[in-house]
């Protein structure tokens, strides 16, 4: 779903200052005339003959606000709404039958060595690797499963005597026997796909398929989980699939005024049309994600985000704040420039807009000049 896009089109401006135009005819009508001047919004200007040719210095004093010319990047943005969650969600299978007599909460974050449910009392372990666990490890058995494993009881303090490699030796029998001890597994000496789940990483419980009690089956949905690191997601209007690249930072608020830098992680290669309630089709859309570090953004699951998309960037150039502009009789935008307390009216040629500013060029602009913004 695509919010509001920041920046400000030519059109929409023609508009705007057009009313502003419209305004100050109305307010100088209605204005109050006293001796020698006009009063509008609060400021005194003398009266004098008609305002000569632009770029020609007036008679008259100045008293109004003013803004600064400035350099710089103009980068004109969308707003895209989004669902802060959590990457890598995946479904772990029950491998033997038996009752369901344990199961951990919903939020909670299981670490390597750390039980990932119990059927019949006993724990079936997550491990770290990236090979799942397809068959029994025991004594004479070679293959990168072993050296999964044997890496493992290390980490886990049981790896004493025994070498990291392919080879399921009687040092690696010994380190599963005590490993299987602190557990209170039957002590054999051998790890079946029952006991344990190789996964590459920690993961967090998404959901539960089954509640304590049940029985399951070999290939019986358990639990749900995901990765522990957060990711927004987001659906991008196809049209604007430019806008996002993987590596790219965005910025991510929260709906509490909370923000972070996030950076785009993936982003689909296929389109899709969706039905909305009224079953109605929406719009194609693409499917990005984008990862955020830490939690600066809260713990919540699924809560609404709104991601900053840069849509494009004008790069070291001069810009005003858009009701600096000013509609010239003659046609095309001015902006007035104030000058030891005068003002003069000059020409702008008008490019990018963006964050409400305008990009400007002209002969005689010039950074840190201050032009009139008061809207007159």
């Amino acid at each position: 779903m695509c919010g509001n896009h920041s920046g400000l089109g030519r059109q929409a401006v023609n508009d705007w200052l057009r009313g502003v135009l419209v305004a100050f005819g109305t307010v100088a009508a209605g204005g109050l005339v006293t001796a020698g001047g006009v009063h509008i919004s609060g400021a005194i200007f003398s009266v004098g003959p008609q305002a000569p040719a632009s770029g020609t210095p007036t008679t008259r004093p100045v008293s109004v606000a003013t803004k600064e010319i400035t350099r710089g990047d103009l980068v004109d943005r969308e707003s895209v709404e989004g669902r802060l969650t959590y990457a890598g969600n995946r479904t772990i299978k029950a491998v033997s039958g038996g009752t369901i007599t344990g199961l951990p909460a919903v939020g909670k974050v299981i670490k390597r060595g750390k039980a990932l449910y119990r059927i019949d009392r006993r724990p079936r372990i997550l491990m770290y690797g990236r090979l799942p666990a397809y068959r029994t490890l025991r004594k004479g058995v070679k293959g990168p499963d072993v050296e999964q494993l044997e890496r493992n009881l290390r980490a886990l303090g049981f790896g004493r005597g025994v070498t990291v490699d392919a080879e399921f030796t009687a040092a690696t029998a010994e380190a599963v026997r005590k490993w299987q001890r602190a557990n209170g597994m039957k002590r054999n000496g051998e790890v079946s796909p029952a006991g344990i789940v190789f996964l590459p990483d920690a993961v967090r419980v998404n959901g539960r398929n089954v509640e304590v009690g049940d029985q399951a089956a070999p290939q019986r949905p358990t639990i749900e989980v995901t990765t522990t690191d957060r990711i927004v997601r987001i659906s991008l209007d196809a049209d604007k699939r430019d806008m996002v690249k993987v590596g790219r930072k965005v910025t991510v608020e929260s709906a509490d005024g909370k923000s972070a830098v996030g950076k785009i992680s993936k982003v689909a290669k296929v389109a899709e049309v969706k039905k909305r309630p009224d079953n109605q089709e929406s719009g194609a859309t693409v499917e990005v994600e984008i990862k955020v570090a830490g939690r600066a953004l809260g713990s919540l699951d699924e809560a609404p985000v709104t991601v900053e998309l840069e849509y494009r960037r004008a790069k070291n150039v001069l810009t005003v704040p858009v009701e600096a502009l000013l509609a010239l009789p003659e046609g095309g935008y001015g902006v007035e420039i104030i000058e030891r307390g005068r003002i003069r009216r000059v020409p702008v040629e008008t490019r990018a807009f963006g964050n409400g500013r305008v990009e400007v060029s002209g002969a005689e602009l010039a950074e840190g000049m201050q032009v009139s913004v008061s809207g007159r």
